[in-house]
């Protein structure tokens, strides 16, 4: 097989050569088997001389940088997911609260080595009940630090746009008709 040679004008530069790999770098996931989970968690607001403010923890992503999120977790076996969002925010912030309402349920799909997930999250929105901010009780010890921050500054700070979105529906919720 010949090549074509390559015509050169003058000033237009040769594209640069480009290897081509005997095998991609990608390996498909579509032959791995799925997993379905489920896991709930919330906005837990309290009010301070009329702000609301919200209860976030700080967990570490897969690469190692701290990201601030809403508290939530997997369900038990025999639980609703209510009943596991009241429990995940109480392990994970020390913050007991009770449900309002239900705010929106998000699923997305991730790859881990072995499987393929579609996860479904329920969030929930609660009011402060008792409790002090604290991550001693976490048992999975993946929350590093748990905080109140402002309810209507902390979109900013979560590092996921679905649970910004969720944020917003707990504000929209909140102010509605002010």
């Amino acid at each position: 097989m010949s090549e074509r040679p390559i015509e050169r004008r003058q000033g237009v530069p040769r594209p640069p050569y480009r290897r081509i790999a005997e095998r991609s770098v990608y390996t498909s996931t579509a032959n791995l088997p799925v997993s379905l989970e489920t896991s709930a968690g919330g906005v837990v607001v309290d009010v301070l001389k009329g702000v609301p403010y919200a209860a976030l923890i700080a967990r570490r992503n897969r690469a190692g940088r701290i990201e601030w999120c809403l508290p939530k977790g997997h369900l038990e076996a025999g639980e609703t997911a209510e009943q596991a969002a009241l429990r995940e925010v109480a392990e994970e912030t020390g913050i007991f609260g009770r449900i309002i309402r239900h705010l929106a349920s998000i699923d997305y799909w991730f790859s881990g080595s072995d499987r393929r997930v579609h996860k479904v999250v329920h969030h929930y929105l609660m009011g402060y009940h008792s409790g002090t901010i604290t991550v001693e009780h976490d048992p999975d010890q993946e929350a590093e630090e748990a905080a109140w921050m402002r309810l209507d500054t902390i979109t900013h700070r979560l590092a996921y746009p679905n649970e910004r979105r969720i944020v917003q529906i707990a504000l929209d919720l909140l102010y509605k008709g002010s």
